[in-house]
């Protein structure tokens, strides 16, 4: 006997990037983290809470994180919804506007994690296939009568982005909410920010997590017109962000020059390992995020297993028309080393990726 109704029984749930018990024992290139910490500003911030204030609740509005983030984006603090990670965020915006039976459109390949939120709502999940080329077709995109329209920007695994103008002209002709999820946005050229005062139905997601380096933390946010923001307050939990995230994550988003210098860092890298990946005869496209996506060349999974055998762990992913790839984190230039020379050690004397 099941308490669940039957379209939890039938749900199989996000499976997350494996998370190894001891990461110091590994090379973690698996799960799109940060190589580098997070700003020092960060940790100062949160030892200042560590005093009596922790006995009491956080903001429920996240005022002050709101102020930061409006700052940074040049929008307004009604503009923005905070969010227990970007994850959280978009778990708000599936409660607030799928009811059972709707229909929720997303691309693939892309984050899995669209079609487990359509899932757990008891809406129609509807997956529109990327071109070959990662582009998406506009008619086949905007469904009629969508509830909810879900786009990765840069997208997951491919690390490819669609330009604003593509963005703004899907944003007219999509009936319902645009969530254009930009986890990845600071390592990109471009945002769709700044369409959304042109565009009421068109929402952007972030989080702290990639280009911050605060995984760890849990910290995001939507960035929406006031009204839609004013919906959503109504539908996120009480105290949905805690007090010593919204300080730390406030201290992050506003130190930007320490945010240029690690972006910087992983952009060099990010074109190196680029280069390398495509030296061993992968095709990997531009990518516009902190990982490279690579298919066809040699096989992917038993390079997947043999690199896991020597400590190393990338990200091994199956799409039905595309067979499997590897979705590679940028790490330091140190990890990557060390990655080539295991490609290197498994591929044979033949392959000599770019150092």
């Amino acid at each position: 006997m099941s308490f669940f109704p039957p379209h939890i029984d039938r749900l199989h749930g996000y499976v997350p990037g494996e998370q190894p018990r001891d990461a110091s024992r590994v090379i973690k290139l698996n799960t799109n983290e940060n190589p580098y910490p997070p700003s020092p500003r960060v940790a100062e911030a949160i030892m200042s809470a560590l005093d009596g204030r922790l006995r009491l609740y956080p903001d429920p509005l996240a005022t002050a994180f709101r102020r930061a983030v409006a700052e940074v984006h040049q929008v307004t603090p009604a503009m923005v919804l905070a969010g227990n990670g970007s994850d959280d965020v978009l778990t708000i915006l599936t409660r607030a506007f799928a009811r059972p039976g709707d229909t929720i459109v997303y691309p693939t390949p892309s984050y899995v994690l669209y079609r487990t939120l359509a899932e757990i709502q008891d809406a129609e999940a509807v997956a529109v296939p990327f071109r070959p080329d990662w582009t998406l077709d506009p008619d086949a995109f905007a469904r009629p009568g969508a509830r909810l329209t879900f786009l990765a920007n840069p997208n997951s695994p491919s690390g490819t982005a669609l330009p604003p103008d593509a963005i703004a002209a899907l944003a007219k002709k999509i009936e319902g909410p645009l969530v254009v999820d930009e986890a990845y946005a600071e390592f990109a050229e471009s945002t769709a920010i700044g369409l959304v005062a042109e565009h009421p139905n068109l929402i952007v997601t972030r989080t702290l997590s990639k280009g911050y380096g605060l995984a760890g933390l849990r910290l995001g946010y939507a960035i929406a017109g006031p009204e839609i923001i004013d919906g959503l307050v109504k539908v996120k939990d009480s105290y949905n962000c805690d007090m010593l995230s919204l300080l730390g994550g406030e201290a992050a988003l506003l130190d930007r020059e320490y945010l240029k210098v690690t972006r910087a860092r992983v952009l060099a890298t990010r074109d190196r390992l680029t280069s390398a990946m495509g030296a061993l005869g992968y095709r990997v496209p531009p990518s516009r995020a902190n990982f490279v996506w690579c298919e066809g060349g040699p096989p992917a999974e038993p390079v997947y297993a043999a690199l896991k055998e020597r400590g190393i762990l990338v990200r091994l992913m199956r799409y039905e028309g595309r067979g499997p790839g590897l979705r590679i984190t940028v790490g330091t230039d140190l990890q990557i080393d060390a990655l080539l020379a295991g490609l290197k050690d498994i591929l044979g004397p033949s392959s000599r990726p770019s150092s």
